[in-house]
């Protein structure tokens, strides 16, 4: 079948022929042909706009695709800072703690240091009492002002420690000086060389206790009861701890400027040569070994290598 369109002044005929049939022919008006008009031209354009609308749509949706993307890996990356701060300032504050730490033992030791300072310097405890916090006072007023950054309070502990550096290192000399000074003082002999007894034989010529025979006594004798302290009457170092002969177990004190002490006849001593012993200190147990007669310390002084009556030594106080 083959068409012909016959182009009439109006309407439109379309002629249909067909092989095995009669033709037919079908007229068109000119509305008819407005409308066909409109179809034919009208379609391609409409797919074009379809086409065009949705390439817009599709690059809009890939441009709103591309700015989720971004702004998420700006999210990401704020979220990947804000995780950075918070670990290094979990680290500056540990540091800081550990920092503190240190500090809080310094004051520690400075206390301690300024106590035993008051103690060697003879000053009032009650005004300097080291285990209480200083007094202060004063109206609270607010003072504007920027807050301190990290960095800022690391900057001013450094400052602080190094402040504590300085006192601690003038404390220690002040301390010394006062140490030198009570050490200088008590390395006088005075007093008793033990803490409870009595004087059985003093110093000079006496009958020996195993011959009855007068018999020069280079020292004197305290008698008392087994066990009990034997104390030095002086700081000093001991120069010599055993036995010897007519002594027994003996201990001797080197106390400087040629003063020399020895303790007799003991049970135990309690201290070894190069101890250093301070006054008071309880330096062997009373005994009875060696040439002894009982429990009791033999008690000797020396200057300069010679032997002396320790009598004035005894009597004597330390101011």
């Amino acid at each position: 079948m083959r068409v012909h369109f016959v182009e009439q002044s109006p309407p439109l005929k379309v002629i249909l022929v067909h092989k095995t049939a009669a033709s037919r022919s079908i007229a068109f008006g000119r509305w008819s042909v407005a409308v066909l008009s409109v179809l034919c031209l009208g379609l391609p354009l409409g797919l074009m706009a379809l086409g065009y609308e949705l390439g817009q749509r599709q690059g809009s949706h890939e441009a709103q695709t591309e700015r989720l993307s971004a702004a998420e890996q700006v999210v990401s990356q704020r979220a990947k800072e804000l995780a950075q701060l918070s670990s290094d300032a979990r680290r500056t504050l540990e540091a800081m703690t550990r920092k503190l730490a240190e500090l809080q033992a310094r004051v520690t030791r400075l206390d301690a240091l300024g106590t035993h300072i008051t103690a060697l310097a003879g000053l009032d405890g009650g005004e300097f009492d080291f285990s209480e916090d200083p007094a202060l006072g004063g109206p609270l007023t607010a003072v504007p002002g920027p807050v301190v950054q990290p960095a800022e309070l690391a900057s001013e502990m450094e400052l602080f420690s190094a402040t504590l550096d300085d006192r601690d290192a003038q404390l220690d000399v002040l301390a010394g000086l006062l140490f030198d000074a009570e050490a200088q003082a008590e390395a006088i002999p005075s007093g008793r060389p033990i803490t409870t007894g009595w004087l059985s034989s003093p110093y000079g010529y006496r009958k020996d206790p195993f011959t009855g025979q007068r018999a020069w006594h280079q020292g004197v004798d305290f008698a008392g009861k087994e066990g009990g302290e034997v104390i030095a009457v002086a700081s000093g170092v001991v120069s010599w701890s055993g036995e010897r002969a007519g002594y027994g177990t003996m201990l001797e004190v080197a106390h400087g400027d040629g003063m020399v002490t020895r303790y007799g006849h003991n049970e135990e001593n309690l201290v070894e040569v190069g101890d250093l012993v301070r006054k008071g200190q309880p330096i062997a147990v009373l005994g009875n070994t060696g040439r002894s007669t009982g429990p009791h310390v033999h008690f000797e002084v020396y200057k300069h290598g010679r032997p002396v009556d320790p009598a004035s030594y005894i009597q004597r106080t330390l101011r």
